[in-house]
């Protein structure tokens, strides 16, 4: 099967993907490499936080959003990236034994004006834990390649 072009979607279509486990491993690895903050490396020193122990750091939770969507939705497309991410929301920690999932609804699809090769899929994402609670939400863009740049431009 050819991978998705920007005419394979519509509006209102919903993705799935996941599960992924998080472990106090991966949360206390990730923060020390890129956001040493106590809350995210060590439990203990969690503990008189405003969330009260250990938990990922928000930029963990976008990768991990990252993993579940190239996984699950972008690995059988044609996508060309992303012009950018317009929101960002951190809803609830995510902690060591948490199960993500996510779950992306396509908002709005517009063909370039500029470049006829390519559209762009506008989208709202939300990772869930393992009780269905949302923990992150983004709203964003992505860029995919037209199945026909010559009728595009037509």
């Amino acid at each position: 099967m050819a991978p998705r072009a920007y005419e394979d979607f519509s509006v209102g279509e919903v993705v799935e993907a996941g599960p992924h486990l998080v472990t106090a491993e991966d949360i206390k690895s990730f923060a020390a490499r890129f956001d040493p903050q106590p809350m995210h490396l060590d439990g203990a020193n969690a503990q008189n936080t405003v969330v009260d122990g250990l938990y990922a750091s928000g930029m963990h939770t976008v990768c991990i959003h990252m993993r579940l969507l190239v996984d699950g939705f972008l690995r059988d497309t044609r996508s060309m990236g992303s012009p950018g991410v317009e929101e960002v929301r951190y809803l609830a920690p995510v902690r060591a034994g948490d199960s993500l999932s996510l779950r992306l609804e396509v908002t709005g699809l517009r063909a370039s004006a500029s470049r006829p090769d390519i559209g762009f899929m506008r989208f709202r994402s939300e990772i869930l834990n393992q009780s269905g609670t949302p923990v992150m939400r983004m709203v964003s863009t992505l860029m995919f390649a037209r199945r026909d740049a010559a009728k595009a431009g037509a």
